[in-house]
């Protein structure tokens, strides 16, 4: 009933300019040129309206930018986000757009502030972002792991911990460790994300191994070695990607907490770690739980309390769970009495719908972008109706055909 009322709501045409009002049309003329051209190419300062900011630093972000935009230059975009941590929808709006912008929101804000004040000889503490399906939770922490990108921290980010648990690449029975399933493909993947986000820091501050690391007979990783040495070798041998996994993690936190490094780990669907079972299937044909992946054990250990230098932020979703473990958002049920207990004690961080500014600026942004057009009175309230002002059902609605 409601696509029959507002179907040409979310319709997108090419000839989108000729539906908009001519006054906001020729009021924006001059900065539609600017703003339509590739981010590669664009090196003027950013355009500020009041919607958008050009405040471009997160460091920098205070209550004043809450609720308009920032544009994310797209060598840092790509350095962080090639491996994952940014919607597929949202993906694709960026490449439709030619620009990667995120709005400013209370829930990133609270933590940024949060990290700006940690003492971070104290040892590190754990923030989770919890709310409901669709409030922004991934988008809140990427803006959060630009922060990082861009005041040294390493970053351990995991763009989705249950795709580890529900699709892995391909699993295998571990040669290191009886009854244990390794992911290598997936753990491969994960290596080159993290040498993609830091291997320009790893070669700024050239840190060391602590020990050396036998692969087997043949192979070896001495004392000494550089960390990218660990990590382009867990690449070439996808076998070993699992075990350099565990071996970089552990130097990591040494590190941090000899105070050579500082370390942001960030995990989204972190809960995926203690849900009960996987989909993926031992020798006998029986569902394995995510304590016997070799790769769970690794990522657990740094969330743990254990070492100095650092902040963890991690997020829980309903939808980071199977069918049956869906019926609250909250860290507790999410966590269940393990997770819990091992993240005990944490900030929890709480992601809503979008506010009255925010949502006004989220359409404001899509009719600067003649993305949507004004085709009836109130079609605000009706969209607002629609979606609960809900940011993902109303990235949905609006969306392309």
């Amino acid at each position: 009933m409601f696509r029959k009322q507002f179907g040409n709501l979310s319709r997108v045409s090419t000839h989108l300019s000729r539906n908009v009002l001519a006054a906001r049309v020729a009021s924006r003329e001059a900065e539609m040129s600017t703003n339509a051209a590739p981010a590669e190419a664009a090196t003027a300062p950013p355009v500020v309206n009041e919607f958008r900011t050009g405040v471009g630093n997160p460091g920098e972000h205070s209550e004043v930018q809450i609720g308009k935009f920032y544009t994310i230059p797209m060598q840092e975009k790509k350095q962080i986000f090639s491996g994952g941590g940014l919607p597929k929808q949202y993906e694709q709006q960026i490449k439709t757009f030619t620009e990667a912008c995120l709005m400013v929101r209370s829930p990133a804000l609270e933590l940024l502030n949060y990290i700006k004040r940690a003492d971070l000889s104290k040892p590190v503490v754990r923030y989770v972002l919890y709310g409901d399906n669709g409030v922004g939770k991934t988008l809140s922490m990427a803006h959060v792991l630009h922060y990082g990108m861009l005041n040294d921290f390493l970053l351990v980010h995991v763009p989705w911990a249950p795709n580890w648990m529900k699709r892995p690449k391909e699993s295998a029975n571990s040669a290191s460790q009886e009854g244990f399933i390794d992911l290598p493909f997936d753990a491969a993947a994960w290596l080159v994300h993290f040498k993609t986000q830091n291997s320009k820091l790893l070669e700024r501050l050239q840190l060391k191994t602590s020990k050396e690391y036998v692969w087997s007979k043949r192979e070896s990783t001495p004392a000494g070695s550089s960390l990218i040495e660990l990590v382009e070798h867990g690449i070439a041998r996808i076998k070993y990607a699992s075990e350099t996994t565990a071996a970089l993690i552990s130097e990591l936190k040494q590190l941090a907490t000899a105070g050579q490094c500082k370390i942001m780990v960030a995990i989204d669907g972190y809960n995926a770690f203690f849900h009960p079972i996987t989909r993926i299937f031992s020798d006998n044909k029986q569902r394995v739980s995510p304590d016997r992946i070799t790769l769970t054990q690794p990522f657990l250990d740094i969330t743990n309390y254990d070492w100095t230098n650092g902040v963890c932020i991690l997020s829980v979703d309903k939808i980071a769970m199977t069918e049956g473990y869906m019926e609250s958002y909250l860290p507790r049920y999410l966590l269940g009495k393990e997770g819990f207990e091992h993240l005990d004690p944490f900030v929890p961080v709480h992601v809503g719908n979008y506010t009255e500014k925010e949502f006004t600026s989220y359409i404001k942004y899509y009719l600067d972008r003649h993305w949507i057009s004004k085709t009836q009175p109130g079609f605000e309230e009706q969209l607002k109706f629609m979606s609960n002002m809900n940011p993902y059902t109303l990235m949905q609605l609006v969306r392309g055909l």
